[in-house]
């Protein structure tokens, strides 16, 4: 009877290993990417952070904040005080630092990644520079996809890249969705500390850098440096 239970309590052990396994192998989700031959050979995500078609709008973040939530505004914002001149972290200008504080990081951090945190290592947020080089090498044209207004990336090689115009969050709202599409890059306007430089777009205006406060909540389209295994 003993070397029966033993072989039961085997079996179990075993079977709850595979399954352990299983579920760590079916949460690990792969996404796709279009190259746009970029001189820098950045590839670009197919799809912004909480969407599953291009043309969906996903999920919004605070920028350096890794989920959504209810509220965007000061009070709710991880990196600050409570009000836009006090941060507490990403600040190169005492002016906007709680009590002065400044630490000089510009770019966001792994851990303070939409990106990385919700799809992993392989992907991240783009920085500034990387939207210029987007929008320097290739055709840009407003149009719709699906029914949804946005602004299409055509590159030479004949890929091309669609962000939705899925407008931001502020307070309890979402402004402009289907008018404009603002897209959080991961690099700190360091003139001013409290703002993250962004990328936006309208039918009107064709291509926008500048800066939106931290605090906003914006998508995000994730990028990768190479090919995934």
């Amino acid at each position: 009877m003993k070397k029966v239970m033993k072989a039961i309590a085997a079996i179990m052990l075993m079977t709850a290993v595979v399954f352990a396994a299983r579920c760590k192998n079916a949460s690990k989700v792969d996404h796709s990417f279009v190259d746009l031959d970029l001189p820098s050979g950045t590839l670009w995500a197919t799809c912004n952070v909480g969407a599953d078609v291009p043309e969906g709008y996903g999920d919004y973040f605070a920028w350096g904040e890794t989920q959504p939530k209810e509220t965007y505004n000061w009070s709710t914002y991880q990196y600050c005080m409570g009000n836009s001149t006090t941060m507490t972290k990403y600040c190169s200008n005492s002016s906007y630092g709680y009590n002065g504080f400044t630490d000089d990081l510009t770019t966001l951090l792994p851990e303070d990644d939409a990106s990385t945190a919700n799809w992993g290592t392989d992907w991240r947020m783009p920085t500034n520079e990387e939207f210029q080089e987007l929008y320097n090498n290739t055709t840009v044209t407003w149009t719709q996809r699906n029914g949804v207004n946005g602004r299409l990336f055509t590159a030479n090689n004949g890929n091309s890249l669609f962000l939705p115009a899925a407008g931001h969050r502020g307070g309890s709202s979402l402004y402009g969705a289907g008018s404009f599409g603002d897209y959080w890059s991961s690099s700190l306007r360091t003139d001013r500390s409290n703002w993250a430089w962004c990328y936006g777009s309208s039918s009107v205006v064709g291509r926008r850098m500048g800066g939106n406060g931290r605090s906003d909540g914006l998508p995000v389209r994730p990028v990768c440096s190479s090919r995934q295994n």
